[in-house]
């Protein structure tokens, strides 16, 4: 699947921790509710 400036993002979802509180967020959580930034960051929090 190719993206172009300006496409929605596809709907996903993943673990998210709020202090001790883990659970699932899905972006179309937010859909139409708030903006959001989807930062990738590859070997992030990997040993070097």
């Amino acid at each position: 699947m190719s993206l172009q400036v300006g496409d929605e993002a596809p709907d996903f979802d993943l673990a998210a921790c709020t202090g001790d509180h883990e659970h699932r967020v899905r972006l179309s959580d937010f859909r139409g509710k708030r903006n959001v930034v989807i930062v990738f960051h590859p070997l992030d929090w990997t040993p070097t």
